[in-house]
């Protein structure tokens, strides 16, 4: 298992855009990888699942990735954050 926490530093927070960013990297993986907010755990792969959680600035988010290509998927999430300004 690999995990990675991010402070959500967009103002507008996890909206559609970068949603849709996230679920298409994760879906690339094999791994099982759910994004955790406020007690709360959904599927990464699933926009649905992203967007009912309502994720705003200054929340604090991790992505846990569980399967044979985790590390990588953690990686390339990581840079997302990073190059779309989401969080740190």
């Amino acid at each position: 298992m690999t995990e990675e926490t991010f402070k959500i530093t967009s103002e507008s927070g996890i909206h559609a855009r970068p949603a849709t960013v996230l679920v298409q990297a994760a879906s690339q993986y094999n791994s099982d990888i759910q994004i955790e907010y406020n007690g709360k755990s959904v599927n990464l792969k699933s926009i649905m699942g992203v967007m009912s959680l309502g994720i705003g600035q200054g929340a604090e988010v991790k992505f846990v990735a569980k399967g044979s290509d985790e590390a990588e998927a953690i990686e390339k999430l990581t840079e997302i954050m990073a190059n779309e300004g989401l969080g740190e």
